[in-house]
Formats: C-alpha cells, sequence, structure tokens
C-alpha cells in the first residue's frame, strides 16, 4: 500500500509536525509505504494553491490513497485527487472545534475552519477523530473514526536518575514542568503561574523550556516532578500519554480525552480552573509520588493500547475499508482501543 501524508510545512520549529512523521514511520512495520507532501503557504488560500501543485506532483507518482492531517490539508488533498484517490481525513481540534482563547470562548476567525470541516465531509473516505469531543463535529457516522495518536514507548520510557542527563538544573525545588507555548492563550499558561504563586507552593518552581526538540521531551518529562497541563481545549493531547508512557506524575484539566487516558492512575489528577485547586492537586501529586517519585501511566498506556504499534494497525485499517468500501471490507477484527468512544468500530 502507497500512501500519501498532507500536512502542514508551516511550523517553524519542525518540517513537519513530530506526532505527524512519527504516525507515518509508524505505519512503515505494517507494510505501508508513506511519501509526505508538506503544504507551505498559510491561509485557505495558500492551501487551495497547494491543491494545484499537489494535482501536478500526482501525475508523476501514483498513490492508493491519501491521508490529509487538519480540515485545510484535506481541501488540498481533494483538489489534487481529483475523486481519482480515496482521500482519509485526520481532524486535529481546533479544525472541527475552533481555536480557543478561554473557557468556553472560540477565536471568531477559527470559526471558518469548523465550518469547512461541516463542509468537506461528504468528499472524504474516512474521518480519524483523535478523540470523542472532536467527532461530536463528524455527522456523517458510518465514516467516522476515533483513533488517538500512539505514543512511541521506546522513545518515551522511564529513566533511572543515572540514565538522566541534567536537563533540569537542581535547585533543591519540585519541579513543575509546563511545556506548551507561553504566549498561545488556549494553552493557558496563567493558569500554571497563578497555581504556582498559592501559599504552600514556595517548594515548587515552574519550568516552562518551550520550545524545545521532540527529542528532549521524554528528558524532561523523566526529570520533572509533575507535568501541568492547563489547556482550555484539546484533543487528545499528546505529552499526556508520553508523560504516562514516562510515568511522570500528570496534573491536568478535563479536556478531550484526558480524563480516560489518566483513568484511576495514582499520581495523576484532573483539575479545575481554579488556581487554588489545581495548586492543591500539584501538591497531592507530589505527595502521592513522594517515595518513587513516579507513577505506573506506562501500564496503564499499554492497556489502553495506545501505543504505537496497536494504533498503526487501526489506521491501516481504516485505510483498507476506504480503498476496498466497506462492504467487500468485512472481516476486519473489531478493536479493543477505546470501543465506547468509536463511532465505526474495526
Amino acid at each position: 500500500m502507497k500512501v500519501l501524508f498532507v500536512c502542514s510545512g508551516n511550523n517553524k520549529n519542525f518540517g513537519i509536525v513530530p506526532f505527524i512523521k512519527d504516525q507515518g514511520e509508524s505505519l512503515k512495520s505494517e507494510g505501508v509505504a508513506v511519501d509526505y507532501f508538506p503544504v507551505v503557504g498559510k491561509g485557505l488560500l495558500g492551501y487551495i494553491k497547494a491543491g494545484f501543485r499537489l494535482r501536478r506532483f500526482l501525475q508523476k507518482k501514483q498513490y492508493d490513497l491519501i491521508h490529509a492531517h487538519f480540515t485545510y490539508c484535506g481541501w488540498t488533498a481533494l483538489i489534487g485527487a481529483g475523486r481519482k484517490i480515496p482521500v482519509v481525513l485526520s481532524l486535529m481540534g481546533t479544525d472541527a472545534n475552533g481555536e480557543y482563547k478561554g473557557k468556553n470562548t472560540v477565536v471568531l476567525k477559527s470559526k471558518l475552519s469548523s465550518f469547512l470541516t461541516w463542509l468537506i465531509q461528504p468528499f472524504v473516505s474516512a474521518i480519524i477523530s483523535k478523540s470523542a469531543n472532536i467527532s461530536a463535529s463528524v455527522y456523517r457516522k458510518q465514516q467516522s473514526f476515533i483513533i488517538p495518536n500512539g505514543v512511541d514507548l521506546e522513545k518515551f520510557k522511564p529513566l533511572s536518575p543515572d540514565e538522566r542527563d541534567g536537563h533540569l538544573a537542581s535547585s533543591g525545588k519540585k519541579k513543575v514542568l509546563f511545556l506548551g507555548s507561553r504566549t498561545k492563550t488556549g494553552k493557558n499558561f496563567a493558569l500554571a503561574q497563578a497555581a504556582l504563586q498559592q501559599p504552600g507552593m514556595e517548594n515548587a518552581e515552574l519550568i516552562s523550556p518551550y520550545p524545545v526538540s521532540h527529542e528532549e521531551i521524554p528528558w524532561y518529562l523523566n526529570e520533572a516532578d509533575v507535568l501541568v497541563f492547563p489547556s482550555f481545549m484539546e484533543g487528545s493531547p499528546n505529552v499526556i500519554k508520553e508523560a504516562m508512557a514516562c510515568n511522570c506524575p500528570i496534573v491536568s484539566t478535563d479536556v478531550g480525552d484526558v480524563k480516560w487516558v489518566l483513568g484511576n492512575t495514582p499520581g495523576c489528577y484532573l483539575a479545575s480552573f481554579d488556581p487554588r485547586e489545581f495548586a492543591e492537586k500539584i501538591h497531592m501529586a507530589l505527595h502521592e509520588t513522594r517515595l518513587t517519585g513516579r507513577t505506573n501511566g506506562r501500564q496503564r498506556i499499554i492497556d489502553l493500547g495506545l501505543d504505537m504499534d496497536t494504533v498503526a494497525r487501526r489506521i491501516v485499517d481504516v485505510y483498507k475499508r476506504s480503498i476496498l468500501g466497506p462492504y467487500e471490507y468485512s472481516s476486519v477484527p473489531k478493536s479493543h482501543v477505546n470501543p465506547a468512544r468509536t463511532e465505526t468500530t474495526i
């Protein structure tokens, strides 16, 4: 099977966003040959122009399927494919639900993406949502699949104190790690700051190293005492699963599928947007893991089938269904990953 990934090439920190590249590489172990077509150019017009560049590109190379990541890339893929090649669309969150700038407050201009997500659905063969709150925007339920991104368990794993390389300098204080952008309103860095200013948090310091390379993230997660994730809205945040795979304690707001991923893992807590409660949950996470400093989150990831190989097999099932049609491809095994949240279980 030959698949072309159509994805944004506009990220100034990465040529291709790491989780998209990791997903593509994981599919190769399932016998899928993956190429990448990064879209360079912003705004809807930029993606439309990229569609015609893609059409010229496809005159020279043949693929069985195009997998587009984000709604705008979906339109690029459809223009390029010209209905000759099936297109699978992965929704990322902001394209379906809008970009949040506060609790229940969406940036007005992002509503265009939501409209385009609604408009594109009859033209694609399948839609992959990362979580249930994203899939709520999908009305073509027979084409809808909920498949979170998988975690590379070889890359994200617990390290002993001797294996760590000192990304976080010792200060005698507990390290509270925030890995998001400090300036992106939806990531809500202000809540993390406010929580660390609460009484009783004097022995903790907030670490916010963004931007960091994806290769460095496992080191930060292993050296931090707790990861904080105060976002206003998410789909299936990768860093939560990566932290779980490293057995890092977590305090997060109840966004996307975080509640399901954390489960009842000791040392991992959900908190409200109130700074006092958020600080209290940080204290609880630190107290609960005071003996070992770590959690058993990695086992939770394994139990949920969120390792990269299991997720890759689910995606390949969607590809086969899209190429062959749902009736020809009727012998696909049922998935054990989050079946209650999958519109079409395969």
